[in-house]
């Protein structure tokens, strides 16, 4: 087992944190959200860090995605309402997985919070939202037990796993159903010191709440898929994990929307959608 390190300065277990990394004129940094200021970082969340002394209005930053991803891992069919809902929608009979699945998803389909959700031009459809919670990883880790797993979480963010539904059923490794440009907004904020497995998220659309549901209904905890993944693969600070969605995705997505996930602590990621061309 690789030891643990010391967790990033000041991000204190059981304590709300919210951090985020922002452009302000062509300059990247991390901040700490505090209301609808930021208190400008000097270092990472994923390293040594101090208060610079500056403060932003919050409304003046454009928000970035929270990390760049080394590694993009994914839960596969992780609530029993979505495979549910996927039987009724196709006709199948698929069982619940009897042990937890690992995909992964491409850095290409990232963007922020207000960036905009782009459907391909050819896409037949259905385009379709999953509201999900991500795991954010702090520190490296390799052959944690389920005990220990949360111990190299910095903290929690949100992401859409948006999925052109037609494409999942022809292309045998999602390349395109799950990783067009766009397909995969993630933030705004990374929280620290909460439960993965006590939140509620919820799905709005156009300003109307289409789903709710709550992490207590995984099939495969958070800490049990950090487990399985670190049994193989060394995580690596800020490496994520999405950890999947029991949402029944209607309406489907179309040209005009825009797709709110909702977390009360984490915050909002809100995307327009667009049809390319239209």
């Amino acid at each position: 087992m690789i030891p643990a390190a010391a967790p990033p300065a000041r991000c204190l277990r059981g304590r709300v944190m919210k951090f985020g990394r922002f452009d302000e004129q062509g300059r990247v940094f991390f901040g700490i959200v505090e209301g609808d200021t930021v208190e400008e970082l000097d270092g990472s969340p994923f390293a040594e860090w101090r208060k610079a002394g500056r403060r932003h209005a919050l409304a003046a930053l454009k928000t970035l995605v929270p990390c760049i991803p080394g590694n993009f891992y994914c839960a596969g069919l992780n609530y029993l309402a979505h495979i549910e809902w996927g039987n009724q929608r196709k006709g199948k009979n698929t069982k619940p997985p009897e042990k937890a699945d690992v995909g992964y998803r491409s850095n290409n389909a990232l963007i922020a919070t207000n960036e905009t959700i782009v459907i391909p031009a050819d896409s037949p459809g259905p385009v379709q939202y999953e509201g999900e919670l991500v795991a954010v990883i702090g520190k490296k880790a390799k052959n944690l037990s389920e005990a220990e797993a949360l111990s190299c979480v910095l903290g929690y963010t949100l992401g859409n796993d948006v999925s052109e539904r037609t494409w999942q059923g022809e292309d045998r490794t999602l390349w395109r159903a799950k990783n067009c440009d766009t397909f995969k907004p993630m933030g705004p904020f990374i929280a620290t010191g909460l439960d993965p497995m006590a939140l509620t998220i919820s799905v709005n659309v156009n300003g109307g709440k289409v789903n709710e549901y709550t992490t207590d209904k995984m099939l495969f905890s958070a800490q049990h898929y950090i487990a399985q993944i670190t049994k193989y693969m060394t995580l690596w600070p800020g490496d994520v994990i999405w950890l999947g969605t029991d949402n029944a995705t209607l309406p489907d997505l179309k040209h005009g929307d825009v797709c709110e996930v909702v977390q009360r602590d984490i915050g909002v990621l809100r995307n327009p959608v667009v049809r390319e061309g239209a």
